[in-house]
């Protein structure tokens, strides 16, 4: 049987397309841990352009969404404070899951189970193309960021750390 390339909806595409975004379907073969990395090479795009979908929690355990640029890390003491949290860390991947209806390694911010606030890396907005997580492990879509603000309300921040 040959290896079929096709990706089924995911609600993050049925969510763009509902609005008539255009985007790019980019399946690649999903690696365990290997994140922007990975996809990046898989698909040869430089990994500054692949944006990961974060999904951390506030002091009193509030949801929201972080893009950030997949070689950079998010400091969270920057965002905390621009986003007047007093902390902001990570979700545990089983908690993320349940905000989002994602499992981690295929988290998008288009179509998640719950309505969180998301702040965007500002650089990310400057980019002609981003990648970001279409809904599904091994798959991307490509798209204008400018999708993020108008779809999601994205508020940009500035947060980024380089590893």
């Amino acid at each position: 049987m040959s290896k079929s390339r096709h990706v089924s909806e995911t609600p993050a595409t049925q969510l763009l397309r509902r609005h008539q975004v255009p985007f790019g379907e980019h399946p690649y073969d999903y690696v365990e841990h290997g994140g922007t990395e990975e996809s990046a090479r898989q698909l040869g795009v430089d990994e500054h352009l692949v944006v990961k979908t974060l999904v951390m929690e506030d002091e009193h355990a509030k949801p929201l969404i972080v893009l950030m640029h997949g070689d950079r890390t998010v400091s969270t003491k920057n965002l905390a404070r621009q986003i007047g949290a007093k902390r902001v860390e990570p979700c545990k991947p089983e908690v993320a899951n349940r905000h989002s209806g994602y499992l981690v390694g295929g988290t998008s911010p288009f179509g998640t189970k719950k309505a969180m606030p998301v702040y965007v890396e500002a650089s990310i907005l400057e980019l002609e193309t981003i990648w970001l997580n279409g809904g599904r492990r091994g798959f991307l879509v490509s798209l204008a960021p400018r999708v993020l603000t108008e779809l999601l309300d994205a508020k940009p921040v500035q947060c980024a750390s380089v590893d």
